[in-house]
């Protein structure tokens, strides 16, 4: 056609192919690279379980032992407290838990004998491991304790706030009992807990209150403990009260694995939703096993972080289930087929005691159990690497409850606060 002429490509149009192809495979290269990178990195995020991320896939725990490093192990914060007659009891129950590598708080309550509390703080001082390591620390100006009352949830949170003045370089707050007593070495727990989040918290909760809502929520109390210096029951009031709508009531137990962030929120109350429940806990029956129930709950950066245990066997009455039987022999196989780290409770000097003693914590008499950290003598009394663990058969059947609570997704998340 008149004034269309064909010309053949010219060479600069050729000179372009070769570069446009390496770049266009450079930019493929540089997008499927981002892709996997973002790909493991949501991979990581998701298995390390980073504070604040909500839980949209189980945690996956891996039970081969892990490179000993002193930044992957945790440190746990843990009160042990008693009351009249439980200085031997509470002794013991403090050397089968002790690790260097923990920091421990004992309170000996009110209504215990002056010379008790005094020949605890001297047990202490005078117990060279102890002495050494520093980490034993007694509350010397005693609280009166009424477990019916508010009072032992203001033990639990004196306790708390001690532990923080003293260190905030750990990462569980456990509460136990002088009747209470370790089914795992520290060693056990420590490996085990060293493959979970740190955000964790272990707390039976429940909201359905059932008989609980006539017997403790709608009934007001008042806990001479509170002002007295001996100890009686709480008082009842003849008013009744309507349950709340401004947050929601949770029961459970009043023992319990706490975050170290979920207990600096109870204690330092950025939000008022602490000081507000504890005000009202003052009044309600049976508080210590309502009060972090109920905070951890209506917390919305806290309620997704709950385990549905409270990390004990318990062997209860029947309903309603109030007052839980004392363990003995009998009971050694079921306790241990639990694979709970801890139990309760236990009479003075049990011979099951002895049996735990020797067969899961081999801890010899009047000293503390043995762990990794022993350096220069079978006794333990030479301390070496705190981080250093010698896991036994007790952090296999611990990662067997573990594994039940939470590597499955649907009874993880179907248990926490419903």
């Amino acid at each position: 056609m008149k004034g269309r002429v064909s010309m053949p490509p010219s060479q600069v149009e050729k000179r372009w192919v070769l570069p446009l192809f390496m770049t266009s495979l450079l930019l493929s290269f540089l997008l499927l690279t981002s892709f996997n990178m973002g790909l493991l990195s949501s991979l990581s995020s998701l298995i390390s379980f980073q504070i604040h991320q909500s839980y949209s896939s189980p945690i996956f725990v891996d039970k081969t032992p892990p490179t000993p490093s002193n930044m992957n192990i945790p440190r746990l914060a843990y009160l042990v407290s008693g009351s009249k007659g439980d200085l031997n009891r509470l002794w013991r129950t403090l050397l089968a838990l002790y690790h260097p590598r923990n920091i421990y708080v004992l309170h000996l309550d009110l209504n215990s004998p002056k010379v008790e509390r005094e020949q605890l703080v001297a047990r202490t001082a005078n117990f060279s491991l102890f002495a050494i390591v520093g980490n034993v620390h007694v509350i010397t100006k005693a609280n009166m304790v009424t477990y019916r009352g508010p009072t032992m949830v203001a033990n639990t949170l004196h306790a708390c706030a001690i532990l923080l003045k003293k260190s905030r370089n750990w990462d569980w707050f456990i509460n136990l009992s002088a009747s209470d007593y370790p089914l795992v070495t520290q060693d056990d727990l420590l490996f085990t807990m060293s493959k979970l989040p740190r955000n964790l918290n272990f707390i039976e909760h429940a909201s359905n209150l059932k008989w609980k809502e006539l017997h403790r929520a709608r009934p007001l109390i008042l806990d001479p403990g509170l002002y007295k210096t001996a100890k009686s029951d709480v008082l009842w009031m003849m008013q009744k009260r309507e349950l709340p709508n401004a947050f929601k009531l949770f029961t459970g137990s009043a023992w319990m694995a706490l975050s170290r962030e979920f207990v600096e929120f109870c204690i330092w109350g950025w939000e008022n939703l602490p000081r507000t429940l504890l005000m009202y806990y003052t009044n309600f029956i049976s508080s210590p096993e309502g009060y972090f129930q109920t905070v951890i709950c209506n917390a919305p950066e806290f309620n997704i972080t709950v385990v549905n245990h409270d990390l004990h066997y318990i062997s209860w009455d029947t309903p309603p289930k109030q007052h839980p039987h004392a363990l003995t022999l009998n009971d050694t196989a079921k306790m241990i087929d639990s694979n709970a780290p801890f139990a309760r409770k236990f009479n003075k000097n049990d011979p099951v005691l002895d049996m735990i003693d020797m067969e899961q914590l081999r801890r010899k008499k009047d000293w503390v159990t043995p762990g990794g950290w022993c350096s220069g003598s079978p006794q333990c009394s030479s301390i070496g690497e705190d981080w250093r663990l010698q896991p036994g058969p007790g952090s296999k059947r611990l990662a067997q409850l573990i594994d039940r609570l939470i590597l499955s997704e649907n009874e993880f998340k179907g248990n926490q606060c419903r």
